[in-house]
């Protein structure tokens, strides 16, 4: 059974801090899926990680170019993962199921702290995931370095 990990962008931008936790899902020998609202931001961030530092090259692909399944950390906007991802993150809002969470190793939904809409999406998303017996975490970056503010742990049986 999986969890789900809030991560709170206060002081860094997405395209800062994905790439390192991409990198920690991948020693972990994690297969990933990016999900995100919009193909345009998708190809965004493609084009971020390519300028990423040679030492920290994370071979991805976007699910819309050929071979999507052959990729070990795959950008899409849709619900299926069909590059076999153990690991989901979700950027920008896009949604998550209680299910996904419950059968992926971990979730991750990264949500910008400067924008109030994007608060209230993670807030909602906190409370579904929470109130149908997820497992979660909430991680801030807001001292500086990322600490984990608050946890949930599912109902025990």
């Amino acid at each position: 059974m999986g969890a789900a990990y809030f991560y709170h962008l206060t002081r860094q931008p997405l395209e800062d801090t994905l790439p390192l936790l991409l990198g920690k899902a991948r020693q972990a020998g994690w297969r990933v899926a990016v999900r995100g609202m919009s193909q345009a931001r998708m190809e965004w961030l493609d084009e971020k990680l390519w300028q990423g530092a040679d030492d920290g090259f994370l071979a991805h692909g976007l699910a819309s170019a050929p071979h999507a399944e052959d990729q070990p950390i795959l950008l899409t906007t849709q619900t299926d993962l069909p590059n076999g991802a153990v690991c989901l993150m979700a950027v920008d809002g896009a949604a998550v199921t209680p299910q996904e969470v419950t059968a992926l190793s971990r979730v991750c939904i990264l949500f910008d702290g400067n924008d109030d809409a994007a608060l209230d999406e993670a807030r909602r998303q906190w409370k579904a995931l929470t109130d149908a017996g997820c497992a979660a975490q909430y991680w801030s970056e807001e001292s500086g370095r990322w600490e984990m503010k608050a946890e949930r742990l599912p109902p025990s049986p």
